[in-house]
C-alpha cells in the first residue's frame, strides 16, 4: 500500500485563547475535510472558517508549502496545485507566538579592578512574533529550506532515541557560507522557528540565543577567550532544563574562529588564538547536550579555521538567487501590495510559472503578459542579492504613487525603473553585489 505524504498544518492560537490545542485541531481538521483538498503552501485567516471557536480562538492556518512535500516525497511541485484529502495524511501543529521584548544577556569583564557589563546575546522563546513569516519568504531554487529541515529532524531525533555519538558522530553545528544578502541570517532564525513549531510535541518550550559575535572582543588582553567561555556557560544553563530545544546562533563566525595559521603567522594577535582554542573547546564540551542545535554563518569561509570548519556537520554555500528565484521573490512581493491594497486590480491576476513562460508559444492572456514582463524584469536583477531585491518593490512604488495610471503594468515598469536606477547609482561598486 502506498503510503501517504504527510501534510504539516501550522494552526496560530491566539495569546488569550483558553481552548486546548486538540480541540482546536479537530475543528480545523474537521473544516479542511469538509473542503475535500488544501493547497501546498495555502494559508488561510480565522474569517475563513465556519466555526464560531475557530474564528475566536485561531489567528490563520498554514499547509506546508509544496517544494517542502516535492522534496520529501519526490512529487513535481508544479503540479502540487490542490491535494485530495483522502490522499494524504494531516499532521497538525498548535502553537502561540511569543511577544515578549527580545531580551540581552549581559556578561561582566573584570581587569585590574575596572568592571564593565557587555551585550553579550540575544534571547528569546520560540516560536516568536518577530521571526514570523522568514521562513516562508525566504525563496530559493534549490533545497536548502528542506536539506535543513531534515538535517535539524535527523539530530533531533538521534538525540532522542540516545544514539551512541562515538559510534555516529554529529556535532549539532551547521554552516551557512556566502556572499552578503543571501538570507543566510533569516535561514537560520526561520529554521530556528519552524523546529519550534515542528517539534512542539518533543519539547515544552524552545529557546533562541543570538550571540554578539563581535563583544566578545575584549579591550582587555586575554579576556576574550575567558569571555567566550562566560557566554558558554550561560549556554549551558538553558540546556541543563533537558526539555527545552535551544537553537544557538553565531552571526559571522569568522570573527571568533580566524584561522590560527594566520595568528601564529603575526597577522592577528595571540589573544585570537585564545579565542579560537575557547571555542573549539566548549563546542566539543556542549556536543553532549540532545537538546542543542549550533547555526552560524560567514561571508568568507575560508577565513575560518579548518578545525571549525571540520566539527561542521553541514556546510551549505548560499548564493545570490537565480532568475527564477527573482521572478518568485518579485511576485511575493506584488501579492503582499496586492493583498494590502496598494496596488488594486481590475481582474485578478493568477502569476505564472517560469516554466509556462520558456514555452515558446506566446499567450495573449493577462496572466501570461504580466508574468512575462515580471520575468524580464527579473532577468534584469541577475546578480543582485536578496537583500536589494526586497528593497526594490519599495523604491519602484514612490514613482508609482505619483503617476496616473496606477495598473499593475504600470508598477511592473516602476520597478524595472528602480533596477535601472539602482544599477546606475552603483556602477563603482556593483561587483560587490554580483560576487
Amino acid at each position: 500500500m502506498k503510503m501517504k505524504c504527510v501534510v504539516h498544518v501550522e494552526v496560530i492560537q491566539h495569546s488569550n485563547s483558553n481552548v486546548e490545542a486538540k480541540d482546536l485541531e479537530c475543528l480545523v481538521d474537521q473544516e479542511l475535510q469538509d473542503l475535500g483538498s488544501v493547497r501546498p503552501g495555502q494559508s488561510m485567516t480565522s474569517v475563513q472558517f465556519t466555526s464560531d471557536i475557530l474564528k475566536k480562538n485561531i489567528i490563520s492556518v498554514k499547509i506546508s508549502e509544496s517544494s517542502e512535500l516535492a522534496h520529501n516525497y519526490n512529487l513535481d511541485p508544479e503540479n502540487l496545485t490542490n491535494l485530495s484529502l483522502d490522499k494524504v495524511s494531516l499532521q497538525f501543529h498548535t502553537y502561540r507566538l511569543e511577544e515578549e521584548e527580545i531580551q540581552s544577556e549581559q556578561l561582566n569583564i573584570s581587569s585590574d579592578g575596572d568592571n564593565e557589563t557587555i551585550s553579550a546575546a540575544n534571547y528569546c522563546l520560540l516560536p516568536h512574533v518577530s521571526f514570523h513569516g522568514i521562513w516562508e519568504n525566504l525563496i530559493y531554487d534549490n533545497n536548502i529550506k528542506e536539506n535543513l529541515l531534515d538535517y535539524a529532524s535527523t539530530s533531533m531525533i538521534f538525540s532522542q532515541y540516545k544514539v551512541n555519538t562515538n559510534v555516529i558522530s554529529w556535532n549539532r553545528v551547521i554552516l551557512l557560507y556566502g556572499p552578503p544578502g543571501t538570507g543566510k541570517t533569516s535561514l537560520c532564525k526561520g529554521l530556528a522557528q519552524k523546529l519550534s513549531i515542528r517539534l512542539k510535541k518533543n519539547y515544552k518550550i524552545a529557546e533562541f540565543i543570538e550571540i554578539n559575535s563581535h563583544s566578545l572582543f575584549s579591550k582587555y588582553y586575554s579576556e576574550s577567550g575567558k569571555l567566550v567561555m562566560q557566554m558558554f556557560s550561560k549556554i549551558k544553563e538553558h540546556l541543563e532544563y533537558g526539555e527545552s530545544l535551544v537553537c544557538v546562533l553565531i552571526d559571522e563566525i569568522e570573527s571568533l574562529t580566524h584561522a590560527r595559521n594566520a595568528c601564529m603567522n603575526g597577522a592577528e594577535p595571540s589573544d585570537s588564538i585564545r579565542v579560537v582554542n575557547a571555542i573549539l573547546t566548549q563546542l566539543d564540551q556542549i556536543r553532549r547536550y540532545p537538546n542543542v542545535l549550533i547555526l552560524t554563518t560567514s561571508n568568507l569561509k575560508s577565513a575560518i579555521d579548518v578545525a571549525f570548519v571540520d566539527r561542521a556537520d553541514l556546510q551549505i554555500y548560499v548564493g545570490p538567487p537565480s532568475k527564477r528565484a527573482i521572478y518568485e521573490i518579485f511576485v511575493s512581493c506584488l501579492k503582499e501590495l496586492i493583498r494590502v491594497n496598494l496596488i488594486k486590480l481590475e481582474t485578478e491576476i493568477d502569476f505564472l510559472s517560469v516554466d509556462c513562460l520558456s514555452e515558446s508559444e506566446e499567450k495573449s492572456d493577462v496572466n501570461f503578459t504580466v508574468s512575462r514582463e515580471l520575468f524580464e524584469v527579473a532577468k534584469s536583477c541577475d546578480g543582485l542579492s536578496g537583500r536589494i531585491l526586497r528593497k526594490l518593490p519599495f523604491l519602484a512604488y514612490s514613482s508609482y504613487s505619483k503617476s496616473e495610471k496606477k495598473s499593475i503594468n504600470n508598477y511592473i515598469q516602476a520597478l524595472q525603473s528602480a533596477v535601472d536606477q539602482y544599477r546606475a547609482n552603483n556602477k563603482s561598486i556593483f561587483g560587490v553585489h554580483c560576487q
